[in-house]
């Protein structure tokens, strides 16, 4: 039986070099003291694989040990990722961090229970040599008093599945991440619900000047089906703000529908006496790997979605110069 540290098979090496160049073509390369490379990913039902370089039509699950070694390249790219639809089987992830490396570390929650958690965990990468942990680690509950707040998208409950915020450091400049992963269904009221949720726990918090940091960026699956007024109700009102350069019609999320508006990055603006974010942006896109990575001939688009993502990577790269 093959394993993720064996070389690859000489068939899978012109579409592996032709990732690698592809990357270095279109994510800013890392630089010492210079950037900082931030990124949030939905890796669809991240959790077993086969242990096959290429999954035939019979073999199940249909990730195999080429599309990790895929996916760990491109996390390779970043210093920080956010990882949403981690199972609780971490066979995939396991082999992910044998091919990242001893320089690459992580954190993790538990398996979200319940039918609507759909075994998940929250998790964030991280690349040592660029980026340490700064102490704060922890899934977001809201306020009891908010929960008996009526409307017509209240928040009744806790999350389906609990953000969770983790502060980081790199080269003198803390950030605390909070990454989410908001309940989708055909209707929209409980996704409205819980990105009100948390954007107003997120705005308590940046206007406590008692509070751990105020450099706050969360991240994640939105599950914002279009762009449009969704996001104006919920993160833009409490005064977070997505940059223009991931509000590009370009900048798409979904690899079968050029419209869906899934994945977000976002931080607070300084307006309402909300601190502005410090890191000073430079850029920020998505990475579609489809071209480079999709066998059409022997993949439908589907079975390709579940070796690799039916999500793109969303990233931003921030300047932190002094």
């Amino acid at each position: 039986m093959p394993s993720i540290l064996d070389p690859l098979p000489p068939e899978l090496l012109p579409r592996f070099q032709a990732l690698k160049a592809d990357l270095d073509r279109r994510i800013p390369p890392k630089q010492i003291e210079r950037n900082l490379l931030i990124a949030s990913w939905n890796i669809r039902a991240f959790g077993d694989l086969s242990r096959v370089w290429q999954s035939g039509p019979d073999d199940t699950p249909r990730r195999d040990l080429a599309s990790v070694r895929y996916i760990a390249e491109i996390m390779s790219r970043f210093d920080v990722i956010a990882i949403q639809e981690v199972r609780g089987n971490l066979r995939a992830f396991r082999d992910t961090l044998k091919v990242l490396g001893k320089n690459w570390s992580f954190l993790l929650t538990d398996v979200t229970a319940g039918a609507a958690g759909n075994d998940e965990r929250m998790v964030y990468l991280f690349d040592t040599r660029r980026v340490n942990l700064s102490g704060l680690a922890g899934e977001i509950v809201v306020p009891k008093e908010w929960l008996s707040e009526t409307g017509e998208d209240a928040l009744t409950e806790q999350f389906v599945r609990s953000p969770y915020a983790v502060s980081f450091n790199s080269e003198g400049n803390t950030f605390i991440l909070v990454t989410l992963h908001i309940k989708y269904g055909k209707s929209s009221k409980e996704r409205v619900a819980e990105l009100r949720g948390i954007a107003r726990w997120l705005s308590s918090w940046a206007k406590n000047i008692n509070a751990y940091d105020h450099n706050l960026i969360a991240l994640g699956d939105f599950n914002i089906d279009e762009r449009g007024d969704l996001l104006d109700k919920t993160f833009l009102s409490e005064g977070l703000c997505v940059p223009e350069a991931l509000q590009d019609p370009e900048v798409t999320r979904s690899i079968f529908d050029k419209t869906k508006y899934y994945d977000q990055i976002a931080w607070f603006n300084g307006k309402d006496d909300k601190p502005k974010l410090s890191l000073k942006f430079s850029t920020g896109g998505n990475y579609d790997f489809v071209p480079v990575l999709w066998d059409e001939e022997k993949y439908s688009k589907l079975q390709f979605s579940w070796m690799l993502s039916d999500h793109y990577p969303l990233w931003c790269e921030f300047d932190i110069r002094s």
